[in-house]
């Protein structure tokens, strides 16, 4: 009869040796092991000492199966690609794994089609919950209310109140911006942002405002809604610093926006952040610390959205309640040189 087991290698250990180390029968065991609260606490370390000692692991499948939990968490976005999605999903993922759930990541690429199919193969699976990520912070259609399994919306809200959503603070975000510059002492300061139909730019715009009227300050001029680009950003500052020379501040609603406007600043002679200080939004690095001079932007802090959002799955995994409402995340200074002169 030939050897199955290859010269040297050394068996798994099983329950049975644990059980038989533990002096202890099989079923009572595996009921330590898997912690029902049948066993005695004595006899529970007894067997998790010897399980420890021969280097026993339980099968994951089995205990899952046991618990009515399969470990697993389906992250569902609509922009892979997009640089706000991925330091999300990178928060998530690092929440997850730090408790030990492992992730399926699928990308409907913005098609609702794609998205169902996805949804439908992450049910399958039999994950414990679902992140929903959208591309941008308008609210989506919800998913409903029938899924077996608790979802979170991170990013774009849902459009239902009764789901729970997770965004960054806008509000918040473009009345922090506006202050950090009235902080220099600027009172001249306008607002160049991006396409009036993003609630982004809008919730900035809004801040913006709040924060001026919180500091009894007029601005130059009503917002300047356009495209979120470099090109928007030098023509807007153009027409600005034309209409009204003595401009001291802007406050930019992204970072590519106000690259524009150092441009433009430095056309017409203008020195930064000596005669005008310049603030971006969403510190996006690649961008912020290549500018002349580097970027002072707002961080919409998008990892600890992940990590909130996967939070509030484990609650709800839990039993935790899971309550409907959106959750909005503060954003941070990130201070550099088109604010604060360098030494």
């Amino acid at each position: 009869m030939a050897n199955t087991a290859r010269s040297g290698q050394r068996r798994a250990a099983t329950l049975n040796d644990v059980a038989r180390l533990a002096g202890v029968s099989i079923a009572t065991a595996s009921k330590a092991v898997n912690g029902r609260a049948e066993v005695a606490e004595s006899t529970r370390q007894r067997v998790m000492a010897a399980a420890t000692e021969i280097g026993f692991t339980p099968n994951a499948l089995a205990q899952s199966l046991i618990a009515g939990r399969t470990g697993t968490v389906g992250l569902l976005t609509s922009d892979l690609e997009g640089r706000f999605v991925l330091p999300i999903l990178m928060g998530a993922e690092d929440a997850f794994g730090s408790g030990q759930i492992s992730v399926f990541l699928c990308d409907a690429r913005g098609d609702r089609i794609r998205e169902n199919y996805h949804l439908k193969a992450l049910l399958n699976r039999r994950v414990d919950g679902i992140i929903v990520v959208g591309r941008s912070t308008d609210p989506r259609p919800s998913l409903g209310h029938d899924l077996p399994v608790p979802v979170v919306y991170a990013y774009a809200p849902s459009d239902d109140p009764t789901d729970r959503s997770l965004t960054p603070d806008n509000v918040v975000g473009g009345r922090l911006a506006v202050e950090h510059v009235l902080s220099f002492g600027r009172r001249r300061i306008a607002h160049i942002t991006g396409d009036v139909g993003y609630a982004a730019a809008l919730d900035r715009a809004e801040g913006f405002r709040e924060g001026l009227a919180a500091a009894g300050v007029t601005p130059v001029a009503e917002p300047m809604f356009g495209s979120w680009t470099e090109g928007w950003g030098r023509d807007a500052a153009a027409m600005l610093l034309d209409r009204h020379p003595d401009i001291d501040g802007f406050v930019c609603g992204s970072d590519q926006i106000a690259r524009g406007a150092l441009e433009t600043l430095r056309d017409y002679g203008r020195s930064v952040p000596e005669d005008v200080s310049v603030i971006g939004y969403d510190n996006w690095e690649v961008l912020a610390v290549n500018s002349r001079p580097e970027l002072t932007s707002i961080d919409c802090t998008l990892q600890e959205l992940g990590r909130r959002a996967a939070q509030r799955i484990f609650e709800a995994i839990d039993g935790g309640p899971l309550e409907g409402g959106t959750e909005y995340v503060a954003p941070k200074i990130v201070m550099r040189g088109s604010t604060v002169a360098s030494r």
